[in-house]
């Protein structure tokens, strides 16, 4: 089981710790939202949980609950810049489909 990070998507989410002024890693997790089931959830760790499952890329920590490691095991995280709009991608090979807007995924 692993969750990657890109080069360019470690050091999006270093400058975001870095500005935030603390921070052990980001946690990456899936809950129920959208047309087609599920959304990507992202939000600073400050405290790890006792059962969090810990990925490292470019030495970033990437913190995932064990339900959610179910729908994300092999995830690569992006970041990517095109024209005005700018965000983390997601490439997840236990997805099935997604809806039209890309704000949710069905496994």
């Amino acid at each position: 089981m692993a969750i990657t990070l890109t080069e360019v998507a470690a050091q999006r989410v270093k400058s975001f710790l870095d500005n935030r002024g603390k921070g052990i890693g980001l946690r990456l997790g899936v809950k129920t939202h959208g047309c087609s089931g599920m959304a990507y959830v992202m939000e600073f760790v400050d405290e790890m949980e006792a059962h969090d499952e810990v990925f490292e890329s470019y030495d970033v920590k990437i913190i995932i609950d064990p339900k959610s490691l179910v729908y994300l095991d092999g995830t690569e995280m992006d970041f990517q810049k095109e024209g005005l709009n700018e965000g983390f991608k997601f490439s997840n090979p236990n997805e099935s489909g997604s809806c039209g807007c890309g704000e949710s995924f069905t496994v």
